[in-house]
C-alpha cells in the first residue's frame, strides 16, 4: 500500500516481509499432540496476516488452544512506534507474544466471572437489587436494578452522564457518585443497552462491599495467581507502564450515523477514545469493565479454564456450576440500543449463534467477550476451543472487516463440529 493510500485510509506500514515482524513461541505451540494439522496452523495464521496487511493494526497477539493444547502462540507487528501518524524514524517496539496488552471490554468477561465466583461463595444472589448491598445506588428510581440486569446490560445505565469530564473514569469515589445520582432509562430489565464502563464500576462497588477487600487483590487471589498469570490486571503498575502496547485509532474517521453510535457507547469520538486510552493516568487506573491487561495466551488460559469446569492444570478456580450460570442466555436475540447490533447475552458474556453468530458459523455452544471493537477472546465447547486475538488499532469501520469476519469464520472451520467435542463444560 502506498503512502498516499495509507494517508486516505489512516492504516500503518506494512512491510513486505512478514517474518521480520512475527514472533513466534515455536516451544509453546503443540499441535500434533491434539491431533491439528500444520495446514490448519498455516491457514489460520495466514487468516491472521491478511488481517495485518490491511493496517489496521499496528500489533497483533493470537493465542489458540484445541483440546486444552495451545497449537498457536504467535504475534505480528509493533507495540509502538508504527502508527498512522507516528514519524517513519521513530523507535519501532516489536510486539512480542509477552507484551502486554489491554484488553478494554474483554475485561468484562473477567469482572463477570468474580461476581459469579461470590454467588458460589454465598455472599451475593445475582437477583438481590444493587442497593440491597449498596442503598446509595437506589437514588434516582434504580432501587430495583438487580446485579443481574447490570451483568446482562439491561441495568438502565449504559452510559456515564453527559458532559461528564473524561478523568471522572479514573476518580472511583466521583463516578460512584455520578452513577449514584443518575436516572436510570429503563428500570424493568426488558432492553438490551450495552453498558460499555458504567457496569464495571457497579459491580467493583458490590464485590468490595461484601468482601472487605479490592476487587484487585479478589482478582489476584482467585484467578490471577491460582492460574500463574504474569500480567491480568485491572491496570498495570506505574513502573511496568512503558511495557504496555500503545492504541492507535486507524481506519478512516467515521461518519454519522457511525460516529453517532461510537459517541453514544464510549462517550466520545474515537480520537478522544485514543487519547484516553493511552493516558498513564488511564493505564494505572482500575476500570473494571474497561482495562484489564495482559497477553492474548493469558486471555486464552481464562476461557480454557471455563472451558474446563472452572479447572486450571488440576486447580480448581471455581464450581463447574458457576460457569454454567456464568454462559447461560438470558433473554432473546435482541437489537442492542447502544451499538445498534443483534446481540444474545448471558449474565456477562456475548454469546455465539445459529446458523451463524458473532463467534463465526454454527457457534451455538461459544462463549466471550469483544474488547473496543477488534479483540476477539471467545471459547467455543462444541468445538473444544479457546481464542484470544488482540490487536493495537481501533479501525471502527472500515476495510479490515472482511478480513476479520475471515479469521473468524477459518477458525470454525478448521474445527469443525464433531460428537466427541460436544461435550458438556465439566472439570478436566
Amino acid at each position: 500500500m502506498n503512502r498516499l493510500a495509507r494517508r486516505a485510509l489512516n492504516t500503518c506500514a506494512v512491510p513486505q516481509d512478514l517474518d521480520s515482524i512475527t514472533c513466534w513461541d515455536q516451544a509453546g505451540e503443540h499441535p500434533a499432540v491434539v491431533g491439528v494439522s500444520e495446514e490448519s496452523v498455516n491457514a489460520i495464521w495466514r487468516s491472521v496476516e491478511r488481517l495485518y496487511q490491511t493496517g489496521t493494526h499496528p500489533g497483533m497477539q493470537l493465542s489458540v488452544r484445541h483440546r486444552g493444547e495451545q497449537i498457536l502462540h504467535r504475534s505480528i507487528g509493533h507495540a509502538a512506534g508504527n502508527g498512522p501518524r507516528d514519524n517513519p524514524d521513530a523507535v519501532k517496539v516489536p510486539m512480542t507474544t509477552e507484551t502486554p496488552v489491554c484488553y478494554f471490554s474483554a475485561s468484562k468477561a473477567v469482572t463477570a466471572l468474580l461476581i459469579h465466583i461470590l454467588v458460589e461463595q454465598g455472599r451475593v444472589n445475582l437477583l438481590d437489587p444493587v442497593s440491597y448491598y449498596c442503598p446509595e445506588f437506589a437514588q434516582g428510581g434504580k432501587r430495583t436494578i438487580t446485579i443481574h440486569q447490570i451483568l446482562s446490560h439491561r441495568g438502565g445505565i449504559p452510559a456515564i452522564p453527559r458532559g461528564t469530564p473524561i478523568d471522572v473514569l479514573w476518580q472511583k469515589e466521583e463516578i460512584w457518585r455520578l452513577l449514584c445520582e443518575a436516572e436510570p432509562v429503563e428500570v424493568d430489565g426488558t432492553r438490551v443497552a450495552y453498558h460499555a464502563i458504567t457496569g464495571g464500576y457497579v459491580l467493583q462497588r458490590v464485590l468490595e462491599k461484601v468482601t472487605g477487600e479490592s476487587i484487585e487483590a479478589f482478582l489476584d487471589t482467585h484467578i490471577r495467581q491460582p492460574m500463574g498469570m504474569k500480567w491480568f490486571t485491572y491496570g498495570i503498575s506505574p513502573a511496568q507502564v512503558h511495557e504496555l502496547a500503545l492504541t492507535y485509532a486507524t481506519g478512516p474517521t467515521p461518519r454519522f450515523p457511525v460516529s453517532w453510535i461510537v459517541n453514544r457507547a464510549l462517550g466520545g469520538d474515537i480520537r478522544t477514545v485514543e487519547q484516553v486510552v493511552n493516558d498513564p493516568r488511564f493505564q494505572e487506573a482500575v476500570i473494571p469493565a474497561g482495562n484489564l491487561c495482559g497477553t492474548a495466551e493469558e486471555m486464552g488460559r481464562f476461557f480454557q479454564m471455563m472451558l474446563n469446569g472452572g479447572v486450571w492444570e488440576g486447580k480448581r478456580i471455581c464450581d463447574p456450576m458457576t460457569i454454567r450460570r456464568a454462559i447461560q442466555q438470558y433473554g432473546s436475540l435482541q437489537i442492542d440500543r447502544t451499538m445498534m447490533i443483534p446481540m444474545r447475552f448471558s449474565a456477562g458474556l456475548m454469546l455465539g449463534g445459529n446458523p451463524v453468530g458473532l463467534w463465526g458459523q454454527k457457534s451455538r455452544h461459544a462463549f466471550g467477550h469483544v474488547g473496543l471493537i477488534n479483540k476477539f477472546c471467545w471459547a467455543d465447547s462444541a468445538r473444544d476451543i479457546s481464542v484470544s486475538l488482540l490487536n493495537t488499532g481501533l479501525p471502527i469501520f472500515a476495510h479490515q472487516i472482511p478480513a476479520l469476519a475471515r479469521f473468524v469464520y477459518t477458525v470454525c472451520r478448521e474445527f469443525p463440529l464433531r460428537p466427541e467435542n460436544q461435550r458438556p463444560l465439566v472439570a478436566a
